[in-house]
């Protein structure tokens, strides 16, 4: 599973020396104010109706993708566009590679990033705001249905586990006392899983729903999920210095929670309620 994070832009004014002192002045004192109350522009368009322009990949599912018929959709698309709805502005997404959605932020392609930003290192949580989280994820074991030993992380000890070595989840299942079965990528795990080659195997929840809402007949559950301490949630990401913005956003997404859209967008997409801390 990808984990995401998030930057912004520095405007000048150049004005002819033909105008007076008096007009030098006064731009000098709007472009100082434009500054000090941090991404005025975006705020602008917002309170006026106006459009914001929102960094997506388009390549990633169930997030953020587009369908049989082209049209972009994923479960970050339309939070994001029920958001636009809520705030009365248009939404125009800029599809753009991970790699380069910092420098979209940074050079502003676009004003927001929706594409599972999570802000979880001190260097982007000083550099990025976030609003009110629309997913959240952690540490999943998944198991075939009928095996019954799984009432606590611990219950992992001694247990085999379908993990890239590489990755995160494999340590924590270490850590739990679980052995390891090498693998590629998740596909091959659950494959192993299925076999009885492995007891089980660790992954995102995200990542998990997504697959057993495609193969509901897979004869897999979820056994054990990660206490809310260990979870995070991602929301949508856009450079430090627009607070307003910011509170916009967060009174958007409360009022999508409080009326369900929230939970009827998750189960759309995931089959469950990722909206929410469990």
């Amino acid at each position: 599973m990808k984990r995401r994070t998030f930057l912004a832009l520095a405007a000048s004014t150049v004005l002819l020396a033909a105008c007076g002192q008096s007009n030098t002045n006064e731009a000098d004192t709007t472009t100082t104010d434009t500054a000090s109350t941090g991404g005025s522009d975006l705020l602008q368009r917002i309170n006026n109706g106006g459009t914001i322009n929102v960094g997506t990949e388009g390549t990633y599912p169930p997030f953020t993708y587009h369908d049989e018929s082209g049209k972009l959709t994923g479960y970050d698309v339309e939070v994001t566009r029920a958001v636009a709805d809520k705030l009365g502005v248009d939404v125009e997404f800029k599809e753009t590679q991970w790699d380069a959605m910092l420098a979209g932020l940074d050079s502003k392609r676009f004003d927001m990033v929706a594409n599972q930003v999570s802000l979880t290192t001190p260097e982007r949580q000083a550099k990025y705001d976030k609003s009110m989280a629309y997913s959240w994820s952690g540490a999943v074991a998944l198991a075939p249905t009928d095996d019954n030993r799984y009432s606590s992380w611990d219950n992992l000890k001694g247990l085999r586990t379908a993990q890239s070595l590489s990755s995160n989840y494999g340590e924590l299942a270490e850590k739990y006392g679980a052995e390891i079965v090498p693998v590629d990528g998740m596909a091959q795990a659950i494959q192993l899983v299925k076999q009885n080659r492995a007891d089980f195997t660790m992954n995102d929840n995200l990542a998990v729903l997504d697959y057993l809402k495609k193969f509901p007949d897979s004869d897999l559950e979820i056994k054990l999920t990660a206490p809310p301490s260990e979870q995070t949630g991602s929301g949508l990401v856009l450079i430090k210095g627009n607070d307003e913005v910011v509170a916009k956003l967060d009174e958007a997404m409360a009022a999508l929670a409080a009326d369900g859209t929230l939970t009827k967008l998750s189960e759309e997409f995931f089959g469950a309620d990722v909206s929410q801390q469990k």
